[in-house]
């Protein structure tokens, strides 16, 4: 039986030897999958472009957040709540507070609008947004006593897991508030810093959410029923035995006392790293290469920007925060002249206080530049009332004194009335479309024409020999005439002190 099984086989496969010699063409080979498709043009590659065009590092950076974007309706639940874990992947739930004490009716619903969309970038659900006109927010539980009872009755009704309030709460407002709803309670403070931690990448900037959410987290720590009040003694502490015994540490002071040191330690991280960028920025200021930053409210368009001015491929998204790690880009003028360009981090309305002094070191790349393009979002609903809160930012950062240029992005978006308002009121302004290019060119000729120019007059004869000297003058010089002798190249112009001075054996 065996040798009759093995003679089938062999025979099975010197039947199929012979498949590989016909001359007829496969079935099979006009075949494509399903899977071959073209690149969708929303992945953020945009089908690659050619065949040799590699992906951006932005877009590849948006492909990787996207890839585990959570979803609605998806859950991973254990049944059985004795397991170690329990655990649901799923969208929260969220319904959505404000308290309207200035202002128009349209400047509250704009600010519940922010909030839902702070919400959604952090993965939630939004499904109900309230807000109580007030003089000023409860003491006790942010909203009237009534409020919350209603609000507790769409709690129940909806299903919400979250609520989440348009003000920066105290512990003891977050405390009255989840005793009476019985469901988590989040205020914008630690909501803006979720996002954060989130699409931070770097290790500085990872450092710096890191900072912000311990200093937030500090003032209020609290426990469920006496579970942060418990002393430890004798062996609980530690292992101490006899000697140990007595009071000791409440749990909510050993815990207090950790997060202290893990401040400090983080401030001495931060403190190391600053070094390297100022280090970087004081290169730049001692060759007298002038600085642009680009900042502004939170997806207004700055990377898009960036990306339009310098070719910088950053991560571009239509989302709040989309970028916290500055990028920093050299490039030249029309006349060759060199500067650089920084993408700093969005600001937002009452950006919490924390996340300003984490991000100082990164922020400083807008107080120590030559020139801030402020861009605002032209289509946006309320464009004055951003440029009023990023200008509250420049004020706490000590950059108020330096000279800006009101960049109005999204045009092809905006109503003309809104820009027509927006440039009478700032004249110094220009109006762009990162997305159509429109505007570009002249957004450029007139940082060009803003940036700091060099002061000392000189007139050199540059041997042809030093091609070194006239290279360094088209890069850091402004060059207003420039002609070929037979002795060398003549050059007028104007340039920096220092670079004058070495030029002043070639002086004419």
């Amino acid at each position: 039986m065996n040798d009759k099984r093995a003679t089938s086989l062999s025979d099975a496969l010197d039947a199929t030897a012979e498949w590989a010699e016909t001359d007829e063409p496969d079935e099979l080979d006009d075949f494509v999958s399903g899977y071959a498709d073209e690149p969708d043009p929303e992945d953020g590659l945009d089908g690659w472009g050619d065949d040799d065009a590699a992906p951006t590092v932005g877009a590849l950076d948006l492909i990787e957040r996207h890839a585990l974007r959570r979803a609605a309706g998806l859950r991973t639940e254990l049944e059985d709540i004795t397991e170690v874990e329990y655990r649901q992947l799923r969208m929260e739930r969220v319904v959505l507070v404000g308290v309207w004490t200035s202002g128009t009716v349209a400047d509250a619903e704009n600010h519940m609008a922010e909030l839902a969309l702070l919400a959604e970038t952090a993965g939630s659900e939004v499904l109900e947004a309230i807000f109580q006109r007030r003089q000023n927010p409860d003491p006790a539980t942010y909203i009237g006593r009534g409020k919350v009872d209603g609000l507790k009755e769409i709690v129940a009704a909806t299903g919400a897991d979250t609520v989440i309030c348009d003000g920066e709460l105290a512990p003891s407002q977050l405390r009255n508030l989840e005793d009476r709803l019985k469901v988590k309670v989040v205020d914008r403070t630690a909501l803006i810093l979720d996002i954060f931690a989130q699409h931070a990448k770097s290790k500085e900037g990872q450092a710096q959410v890191e900072l912000a959410q311990l200093q937030y987290m500090k003032q209020r720590l609290r426990g469920w029923g006496g579970n942060l009040s418990r002393q430890a003694g004798g062996r609980v502490a530690g292992g101490d035995g006899i000697g140990g015994r007595g009071p000791g540490e409440t749990k909510i002071e050993t815990d207090r006392r950790r997060i202290n040191d893990r401040i400090a330690k983080l401030r001495r991280e931060l403190k190391e790293m600053s070094r390297v960028r100022e280090t970087k920025r004081s290169q730049r200021r001692g060759n007298k290469v002038p600085s642009v930053a680009i900042a502004g409210y939170t997806n207004a368009g700055k990377s898009s920007l960036l990306n339009r001015f310098t070719d910088a491929g950053v991560l571009v998204e239509d989302s709040l925060f989309a970028t916290l790690d500055p990028t920093t880009r050299k490039t030249t003028t029309s006349d060759g002249r060199l500067y650089t360009m920084s993408d700093t981090v969005g600001f937002v309305r009452h950006l919490p206080h924390q996340l300003v002094e984490a991000f100082r070191s990164t922020l400083e790349e807008v107080k120590e530049s030559d020139l801030i393009l402020h861009v605002v979002d032209g289509s946006h609903p309320d464009p004055e009332g951003q440029i009023k809160a990023v200008r509250e930012v420049f004020a706490e950062m000590g950059a108020e004194q330096i000279p800006e240029i009101i960049v109005i992005n999204k045009s092809d978006a905006a109503d003309p009335l809104v820009l027509a308002r927006l440039r009478q009121r700032e004249p110094h302004s220009i109006v762009v479309s990162a997305k159509t290019g429109e505007g570009i060119a002249e957004a450029i000729t007139y940082l060009e024409a803003e940036l700091p120019r060099p002061g000392v007059p000189f007139e050199v004869l540059i041997p042809y020999e030093r091609g070194d000297v006239l290279n360094r003058l088209h890069q850091e010089a402004e060059i207003e005439s420039l002609e070929h002798t037979g002795e060398g190249t003549r050059v007028s112009g104007r340039s920096n002190e220092d670079l004058v001075g070495e030029l002043a054996r070639f002086a004419v």
